[in-house]
Order: C-alpha cells, then sequence, then structure tokens
C-alpha cells in the first residue's frame, strides 16, 4: 500500500471534520484507486522466513493476520481516530463487542466500576450481570448528577462508563464535570458517543479518557452492516486494549470495514439534516404525548447542557404515552416509519424499548432507568419531515392522541 498525505498527522491535523471524514487514513495501492480498496484475506506472505520472524517479533513492520491487522480495517481505525481527535483507534465486530472489550480488558477481580443508570439494555447486562461474574463490582449512579459518581467511588474504583446522550432515556450526562472528578482520582472515564458520533460530540475534547462506539448507528447509517469502535491513547489502545482483541477476537471484517468507511463520507451532512428533522418531529410531537425527552428542545431539563457539549443533539429521541398498549397501538397504526429496534439509518425507525431492546432488563430495573411502558424510542431519518408529520398524525389520532 503506498500511504498518502492523509497518513501524515501533521498535515491531517489542520484538515476540518468534513475532510479528515472523506480523505482520512486513506492507504492506496500501485493502481492508484480513488475508492479505498477492499483487501479481503485472512493472512499474509512473507519474502523469507525471517521476515516472518521479525514482524512477530515486532521487528518489522507490514501484516501478519487479519484478526491483528488489514489494510482495509486500518483504513477505517485511522479515519475514525482523525475524526475523533484521538491517537488510536480499534475496531469490533459490532458495538457491544466495543463495549465488553473496554471493560474487560481493564477491569479484574476486585475491581469497581461505576457506570451510569440509563444505557442500551445489553449494556446495562454486562454491568449487572456479566462483570460480577468475574468479581468486578459495579454502583449504578444518576449520571446526570455528578456528585454521584463522587459519592459511589471507592480505592478500587477503576473506571467512570456511561453513555451520553442516554438510550433511550435522553439523559445527557456532564462531560466536563463528571470526567474531571474521574481524573483527579486516576480512574479511566469511558463514554459511549454512539449517539452522537464525533460529528456532533468529541468527549475527549471535554477531558474523556475513552470513547466506544457501535458505528453500526451512524457511522454506517443506511442499516447495512454491523461494526465497534474505540478510541483513545496510542497507549491504551496498544497495551491495555490490543493484548485483549487480539487474544479473543472480535474483529472487524475488511467488507464493514469498508461499508463504514463509505458511510463516514456523508456522515457529517446525513447526521445534520436528520437532527434537523428530528427537532422539527420533536416540535410537533411536544403538543401531542403527554411527555417528550428530547435534548435539543428547550423542554428537556438538559437542554442548555446538551448545547454546550454538542454541535447538534442528533436523530433519535424518546417519547411517552399512556402505557405499552398505547405504545404498541401507535407503532402498528405507522404506514411509513418503520418498527425497527435499530437506530442511526437514514430511514425513520420506532420501537418500544420496554418490549425490545431492554425487554431482557428487569421491570425494576427498567422503572430506575427511565424505560416506562409507555416509552417509545424515533429514529428520525432523512425522509422528507412533512411526510413523516403525516404518519405521525394519523398514528396519534388512532389511538386517541
Amino acid at each position: 500500500m503506498k500511504r498518502r498525505d492523509g497518513q501524515d498527522r501533521s498535515i491531517t491535523a489542520g484538515w476540518r471534520p468534513a475532510t479528515r471524514a472523506i480523505r482520512g487514513g486513506t492507504a492506496r495501492s500501485e493502481w492508484g484507486e480513488t475508492s479505498e480498496a477492499m483487501f479481503l484475506t485472512s493472512g499474509y506472505s512473507y519474502d523469507r522466513a525471517g521476515d516472518a520472524a521479525a514482524r512477530f517479533a515486532g521487528e518489522q513492520a507490514g501484516m501478519t493476520y487479519s484478526r491483528l491487522q488489514n489494510p482495509t480495517v486500518e483504513m477505517l481505525e485511522e479515519r475514525i481516530a482523525l475524526l475523533e481527535g484521538a491517537e488510536a483507534c480499534r475496531t469490533t465486530a459490532t458495538g457491544m463487542a466495543a463495549m465488553t472489550a473496554v471493560l474487560l480488558c481493564q477491569l479484574s477481580q476486585g475491581d469497581h466500576l461505576v457506570a451510569g443508570r440509563a444505557a442500551f439494555g445489553s449494556c446495562r447486562w454486562l454491568t449487572d450481570t456479566l462483570l460480577p461474574r468475574f468479581g468486578i463490582a459495579t454502583t449504578i449512579v444518576d449520571a446526570r448528577d455528578p456528585q454521584q459518581f463522587v459519592d459511589a467511588c471507592r480505592p478500587e474504583t477503576k473506571a467512570f462508563f456511561f453513555e451520553t446522550p442516554a438510550n433511550p432515556t435522553m439523559d445527557v450526562v456532564d462531560l466536563r464535570a463528571v470526567c474531571g472528578i474521574a481524573r483527579e482520582r486516576g480512574i479511566v472515564s469511558i463514554v459511549d458517543n454512539a449517539f452522537a458520533t464525533p460529528a456532533l460530540q468529541r468527549p475527549l475534547e471535554l477531558g474523556a479518557d475513552v470513547t466506544a462506539y457501535s458505528a453500526t448507528k451512524m457511522m454506517d447509517g443506511q442499516g447495512r452492516v454491523l461494526a465497534g469502535a474505540v478510541c483513545g491513547t496510542r497507549d491504551f489502545i496498544d497495551n491495555t486494549l490490543l493484548p485483549f482483541t487480539r487474544n479473543t477476537g472480535p474483529t472487524l471484517s475488511p467488507f464493514n470495514a469498508w461499508v463504514v468507511l463509505k458511510g463516514l463520507e456523508t456522515l457529517d451532512l446525513r447526521i445534520r439534516r436528520q437532527s434537523e428533522s428530528a427537532a422539527t418531529v420533536g416540535r410537533f410531537l411536544e403538543g401531542r404525548v403527554p411527555r417528550i425527552l428530547h435534548p435539543g428542545l428547550p423542554s428537556h431539563p438538559q437542554h442548555a447542557l446538551a448545547m454546550s457539549q454538542m454541535d447538534a443533539t442528533g436523530p433519535i429521541f424518546a417519547f411517552e404515552v399512556a402505557d405499552r398498549a398505547q405504545a404498541h397501538g401507535l407503532l402498528d397504526a405507522l404506514r411509513l416509519i418503520d418498527i425497527s429496534n435499530n437506530i442511526g439509518d437514514s430511514r425513520s425507525l420506532m420501537t418500544h424499548p420496554a418490549s425490545t431492546t431492554h425487554a431482557s432488563v428487569a421491570p425494576d430495573k427498567r422503572e430506575e432507568m427511565g424505560v416506562r411502558e409507555g416509552m417509545l424510542r424515533l429514529n428520525v431519518g432523512l425522509e422528507d419531515p412533512a411526510d413523516l408529520l403525516d404518519d405521525l398524525d394519523q398514528a396519534l389520532a388512532g389511538v386517541g392522541l
């Protein structure tokens, strides 16, 4: 592979985010292709046995096995790192592989984690079920209140883990405050930034140590492939995360990496258009439903905080109706918006978290998280907002709202 200017950090440092999303990390073969090449290979050959030995010893640059390195995957990792403002990035097969790896690579028996209460259902399974099996204690806090992180700290606390905005309650965490608390105590702060992506929010600039992503969501953005990513310092990625991922193997395929590379080219355009449309839809729903949770609207209790640390508030928000029956009735009445538990898609999608994404969470814990039976989560896509309003209008009327 012939490395171009996009691999030189002294040059890319001057590029703006939209340029980095298209050209960052680009490497070209001798053929001079303009679109990134897809290297569908599991292994690599060596000219001499000594070359293989030198590569495995870390004495010679080059690929050894696609569980560890792949040219297409490396281009994606460099591009995400550039967008994030991180020294390094490591991708994974899925978003949950990223979340699992970023916790297990640094936590051991006897360690303690402080985690935000509002989180994706599988993330709560990690903190509430998986980690305790390995002797890792977790304290769940309301991440909207920085003081709760302070109060939860113990001498053995090793990490803070939280989402902002959170899935699906749209809780917003004060990144500067919480990450500052962690840094003062030598605790690693891990931020799940999947709802915003670095196009709208860059936690590392606000004091976070590590960011983790489901790149399945806005980074791909068109509902095609699964992918995950973790960003941080070169030392953390190479010496803490990489030993875990290279030996456990949650590897991103070159094909999926190539698809996400194509998705990143339009990320800035998509997420800003979808943010605008989501604000339009949110304002429409605000007068029709009992409660709306949209950080971009002044009615959200943390609206000012969201606007201070985000460029826009993204395409996803939640609202509440009376109960599960009314929520399911509204979903069944939709004609344009799809019933789907995915988010970040270019298509508008709606789901009932209590019976889908958070169905595995016990009812009392769902209540603690704020995931109520009448809650619906909406991903606003790239359709004409007027058509979305028409669909919501008729569906709401169908359930008496």
